[in-house]
């Protein structure tokens, strides 16, 4: 995280004890918190690939999991409890010696009505995705063209259809049909894109029309993020 965070996130942990673990990348959440009714404990982890802003809002997000947690208690994670938790935690650190002007300004956005992840803010995950150390350029699958295939965890799939903020994208491999977000990092080479054959062109369009009384509900929904 921002050398200048740690500080302030070592008080958290003291204010509000847990247990911290710094885990593997896991393609389902960013971080996670837990709360053990058997000893009473908490626990906070954030994956360790994450770039140094992104793994400094996650661990605050988490911390405010923490912060407001009351067992058996019937609140919302992500209700209005975490989120007036979530913002008072993040205030001391929306500032320029904490992070880059173009992250602060979208983060300052996001955080008057802050969403369950960061994920799920398509211009907050674009900002912070130029501080990612990668070596190849990451494509986010709204930037993929219609038709045209990309490898996701992968597996090879061909974008379909556009529905809000996720795509419908079919499996070539078991041709199951599921709505990924948009905002998923893909790999995806433009100048291998080619036109499909006319037969393989004309099956993608009798299967749509065939489908058009499925209700979207039925198609299979990839969750990437928590």
């Amino acid at each position: 995280m921002p050398e200048r965070g740690v500080d302030y996130c070592l008080d958290l942990a003291k204010q509000y004890p847990f247990h911290f673990t710094v885990t593997q990348k896991r393609l389902s959440k960013l971080g996670d918190y837990r709360y053990s009714p058997r000893d009473q404990s908490h626990t906070v982890t954030v994956n360790g690939d994450l770039n140094p802003y992104q793994f400094l809002i996650t661990y605050v997000h988490e911390v405010a999991h923490r912060v407001v947690h009351k067992p058996r208690s019937r609140q919302l994670p992500h209700g209005d409890e975490w989120k007036g938790k979530f913002r008072e935690l993040m205030l001391p650190l929306l500032n320029t010696d904490i992070f880059p002007d173009d992250v602060l300004r979208i983060l300052a956005k996001h955080m008057k009505n802050p969403k369950a992840s960061t994920s799920a803010d398509h211009k907050l995950v674009k900002v912070l995705a130029q501080y990612d150390e990668s070596a190849a350029p990451a494509f986010t699958l709204d930037q993929v063209p219609m038709e045209a295939e990309f490898l996701l965890r992968k597996r090879k799939f061909k974008k379909l259809e556009i529905k809000r903020t996720r795509a419908l994208c079919l499996d070539m491999k078991n041709g199951k049909r599921y709505l990924i977000p948009q905002i998923a990092q893909v790999e995806f080479n433009p100048i291998e894109k080619k036109q499909a054959p006319k037969d393989t062109q004309k099956a993608v369009l009798v299967k749509k029309k065939s489908s058009k009384k499925v209700n979207s509900a039925a198609h299979n929904q990839m969750n990437l993020f928590e």
